[in-house]
């Protein structure tokens, strides 16, 4: 047969990306065979806590409104009175004054970060990341011609600055970061923060600009005893870009946005390269009704304690079943080694207990598993004799 009609890269990735889509079709088959009040699902990162009162207020209030042009285009950079909303957010966490000039809605994160690789990378560029990390950073990166550079991090999944600094070369353009972190839970603190800082301004001297970016999806889903440290404090080419999804629960809406700092160097050259990014790359600009709703609800919240709870819950039974794991600081995601060191295998084994995870290799991340505690308690409950089972069968 001749040269396939497909893009061949695609068709890798698609093997690539596999493992999540397999989860997914093995959980439907499983339901549909022994129902779905049997099967344990915690093979996906869909919140399931409803919306907070404030954004359903906020949504009843935009949809109703009669306001001419309120499904208009915009600016590809967001409606203006919005961004500096988000502005004011941005200050709170960030601890720096900064305007809605600085700001630009995306469709998601997701749309974030890849107006982001599309503005900063050349073909060849590197981007560093600290391992586990988000399956699709890979896929976003290869987007516009980097490549992504995992590098190990300390056996807490805390950042290790050495293995960051070795990996640094001629063509390291970026250093991405996600804290509270997808899959480990781990938020970086404040001090590692400082001493990355401290290492991209030493490069800096010697004249290379490397960027910081944060995906920051997670931010307010933090447990107690912990917060998640300001970045844009201590660098100034640092790009956040976040999301609603997990806050307000509403990943289906796609809505973010991305932040520069106010002091970054080429500030405006990168912003109207953003800018320009989320136009070509096919957004165009953010959903308008989705602008107005998050703008009057940026402050709100889900409950967490409600996140906690089930962390708590979900670690007795991993402890019980003798799996070793970092409790998680923030986000809904276990991160526990496997007992065996082929992951995968681990993974089938609770599959007979109709239990659904994720192997760790599609995160980087070898040798360990991922469990999405954003279900209902129940499920959780019900999981415990299962996961005590596959350990047991192992040893």
């Amino acid at each position: 047969m001749g040269k396939s009609a497909f893009c061949e890269k695609m068709i890798n990735f698609m093997e690539r990306a596999s493992w999540i889509r397999k989860m997914f079709e093995e959980g439907a088959r499983l339901k549909q065979e022994y129902g779905a009040d049997k099967v344990c699902d915690f093979s996906l990162g869909n919140p399931d806590l409803p919306p907070p009162n404030e954004f359903k207020t906020a949504l009843i209030e935009a949809a109703s409104s009669n306001e001419p042009g309120i499904h208009s285009y915009m600016p590809n950079a967001g409606i203006p009175w919005v961004r500096d909303e988000i502005a004011k957010q941005v200050k709170k966490d960030h601890e720096v004054e900064i305007s809605g000039q600085e700001i630009l809605m995306t469709c998601g994160a997701a749309g974030g970060l890849n107006i982001i690789f599309k503005s900063i990378l050349n073909p060849g560029d590197e981007v560093i990341v600290p391992k586990p990390f988000f399956v699709e950073y890979n896929f976003y990166v290869d987007n516009h011609l980097g490549k992504l550079v995992p590098v190990d991090s300390k056996s807490d999944f805390s950042l290790d600055i050495n293995n960051i600094k070795n990996a640094i070369t001629s063509n390291t353009k970026a250093i991405l970061l996600n804290s509270p972190n997808n899959p480990s839970g781990v938020i970086y603190s404040e001090d590692s923060i400082k001493e990355l800082a401290n290492l991209l301004i030493e490069m800096e001297k010697k004249g290379q600009r490397i960027f910081l970016i944060s995906d920051e999806p997670y931010r307010r889903l933090v447990f107690s005893g912990n917060s998640v440290p300001p970045l844009m404090t201590h660098y100034r080419n640092t790009i956040i870009t976040t999301s609603f999804s997990k806050d307000l629960s509403i990943p289906g809406e796609r809505i973010g946005y991305v932040a520069v700092h106010p002091q970054a160097e080429e500030k405006d050259l990168l912003l109207g390269a953003l800018t320009l990014a989320n136009r070509i790359l096919g957004y165009v600009n953010a959903p308008a009704l989705m602008q107005r709703v998050v703008a009057k609800a940026a402050t709100a919240n889900v409950d967490v304690s409600i996140y906690e709870r089930r962390r708590d819950l979900f670690a007795k039974i991993l402890d019980k079943a003798g799996l070793e794991f970092t409790l998680p600081q923030g986000a809904f995601y276990f991160f526990p080694k496997s007992p065996i060191s082929d992951e995968t295998k681990f993974v089938k084994i609770l599959q007979k207990e109709l239990i659904l995870t994720v192997p760790g290799s599609g995160f980087g991340q070898p040798g360990y598993i991922r469990i999405a505690f954003c279900v209902d308690d129940e499920v959780i409950k019900r999981s415990e004799d299962g996961f005590k089972r596959a350990v047991d069968n192992i040893s």
